[in-house]
């Protein structure tokens, strides 16, 4: 996002909850969690606009009429998945007719949304996905090109491998196949080298503080691959076609590659 907003791309950014019943990983933010007041979204609200000003990009809106309209629904499994104002439950083409009114007035050529497990398997991300792709068949506007992000196997491995030199987990993880966002290699059609705007990346995730801890496994892994990892971003491309410029994987350098800007 920081690089094509630099590079004059109008970046919008939908974001479906405020991330209520999220974890809090700072003890001295330990009262905004969920189990203890509703002030989490309110909070997170913050860290998401200092997040996009560290990125550049201007428009960033919630789903749902630019309102906050659906409530985070927690892990999968968990009580917070029956209640009926969380996204999880929402009517699939009530809720992708928010983001088709979105795609219309915006106009996109290119989508970028999770993959089909939602990387992780939050119910939310899954739903994300779901919105994401029906409203891209309901919209009047008809977007170019349409990926999933996707992380590919060889980079995780190198990941695990870096931090078990210095002892430390990558996130619990013993090897790839412990990571169910895991991709295999040949399933990543695209690699965006972002490497320039790593530092306005690291500013993103540091203004979520509630959600990454600065002296945890992701900022551990950022000193010690720095660049090399959290600068290359990886996409399945879905829908549209494949073009060049490739990198010596066969993989699509540039998301906008073969798009007709009219």
């Amino acid at each position: 996002m920081a690089m094509y907003a630099a590079l004059g791309a109008e970046v919008t950014l939908v974001t479906c909850t405020r991330g209520e019943e999220g974890e809090v990983l700072v003890s001295e933010l330990s009262h905004l969690a969920s189990s203890q007041s509703d002030l989490l979204g309110v909070h997170r609200e913050t860290e998401l606009r200092d997040a996009m000003i560290a990125l550049g990009v201007k428009d960033f809106r919630f789903l749902g009429n630019g309102s906050v309209k659906y409530r985070d629904s927690g892990m999968m499994g968990t009580e917070p998945n029956n209640r009926p104002d969380v996204f999880w439950q929402a009517d699939l083409d009530s809720a992708a007719a928010h983001l088709v009114s979105v795609i219309n007035e915006v106009k996109p050529h290119v989508l970028i949304t999770y993959d089909e497990i939602g990387g992780y398997g939050h119910p939310d991300h899954i739903q994300a996905h779901r919105v994401a792709m029906r409203a891209s068949e309901l919209a009047q506007w008809k977007i170019s090109k349409i990926y999933w992000n996707a992380m590919p196997k060889s980079v995780l491995a190198e990941g695990i491998a870096k931090m078990k030199e210095i002892g430390s987990d990558f996130f619990g993880a013993e090897s790839v196949d412990d990571l169910p966002f895991a991709k295999d290699d040949a399933l990543v059609t695209a690699m965006v080298d972002g490497t320039k705007y790593v530092d306005l990346k690291m500013k993103a995730m540091a203004a979520h503080a509630t959600q990454i801890e600065l002296d945890g496994p992701f900022f551990a892994l950022s000193n010690n691959l720095g660049q090399q990892v959290w600068g290359h971003e990886y996409y399945s491309l879905v829908h549209g076609d494949k073009c060049e410029p490739f990198d010596s994987h066969g993989r699509e350098l540039d998301l906008f590659a073969g798009v007709n800007p009219i």
